[in-house]
């Protein structure tokens, strides 16, 4: 191993112009912790938040974006065991997957399934965790209820549509084209709305509401999604695309008896993830193995033109997941 790795630096809060490549030392794993070599980073909605300035890494994380990378364990720190060098893995991050060499918690690595590439591998981290802890732990998504997400073709979104399929659920997705439509319900959605031609809250209504919905767009949706919502029902908030802030009469919250919850991955403990990535192992990486569940790809750009990636992945564009080439 070298003693210096290519990295993509934020060199100042902005677009995705302000990515520039860079070169810094490598780092070492303390008490508990891998060095993986990357092969693939995965790109995600809180790397471009986190470059425009608007989500602040944790104490003690890298300052780099970068939250999901697949690659190969290069060195293990102290106290680690059942990792070993040469391990391919994919791993959450608490930041620094734009590089070549980044350090993560033993405990938040996975095997990369047998049936699947580095490359596949990289998307499933960031989306898989979210997707179980908030759509099944959280939302406790049960067979046979009606689930609906939105942004249904995003990372999230067609890894929500797959899983609460294969997990009996009937799902609903809400997409901006017909072109995303139609991957949506390839992949097991029974209904996708195309939400500048259609009112999901009217289709949901008619279908006597939704069990579930995952969110991440929020501003005027959270009122309709409290519409749409069957009675007892749980809405499940997890980002903010048009913004946190809405007028909301809770009247309906109450008389209704709905949930309104949510959560953000990056912040919580080490162990809580850790806890997530042993529920995944259990119940999802056995799906992943026989090929009933698999990440949907949309585009692979080398790691020096991040930038180009942020863009595509800021149009909305894409179908699944973008990922950095390392």
């Amino acid at each position: 191993m070298t003693e210096t790795m290519r990295v993509v630096e934020i060199a100042a809060p902005g677009g995705p112009e302000v990515l520039r490549p860079a070169e810094r030392p490598r780092p070492a794993p303390g008490h508990g912790e891998v060095l993986i070599r990357v092969a693939y980073a995965g790109v995600n909605r809180p790397d471009a938040l986190q470059r425009a300035g608007l989500y602040k890494p944790p104490p003690g994380a890298s300052d780099l974006a970068g939250l999901e990378a697949a690659g190969e364990i290069a060195a293990v720190g102290p106290g680690v065991t059942g990792r070993a060098v040469g391990d391919a893995v994919c791993a959450l991050l608490p930041g620094g997957g734009y590089a070549e060499y980044v350090v993560t918690p033993a405990a938040h690595c996975l095997p990369v399934p047998a049936p699947l590439t580095l490359k596949e591998a990289a998307c499933l981290p960031e989306t898989f965790f979210t997707v179980w802890s908030n759509v099944f732990e959280r939302g406790g998504l049960k067979a046979g209820e009606r689930f609906l997400v939105h942004g249904g073709s995003s990372g999230i979104g067609t890894t929500a549509i797959q899983l609460a399929h294969r997990f009996g659920a009937r799902v609903l997705a809400t997409a901006g084209s017909a072109e995303k439509c139609t991957a949506c319900e390839r992949l097991g959605a029974e209904r996708a709305i195309n939400y500048r031609e259609a009112d999901f809250v009217e289709i949901l209504r008619a279908e006597g509401g939704a069990h579930l919905i995952l969110d991440m767009v929020g501003g005027d949706y959270l009122p309709r999604n409290v519409k749409a919502l069957a009675d007892e029902g749980r809405l499940v908030q997890i980002a903010f695309l048009q913004g946190p802030k809405v007028e909301l009469n809770f009247a309906q919250v109450m008389l209704r008896r709905l949930t309104i919850t949510g959560s953000t991955l990056r912040p919580q403990s080490d162990l809580a993830k850790a806890r997530i990535a042993e529920a995944l192992r259990e119940h999802v990486w056995p799906l992943l193995e026989a090929g009933r569940v698999a990440p949907v790809m949309d585009q692979e750009f080398p790691l020096e033109d991040a930038a180009a990636a942020h863009a595509r992945m800021e149009s909305s564009a894409h179908i699944g997941k973008i990922v950095l080439k390392v």
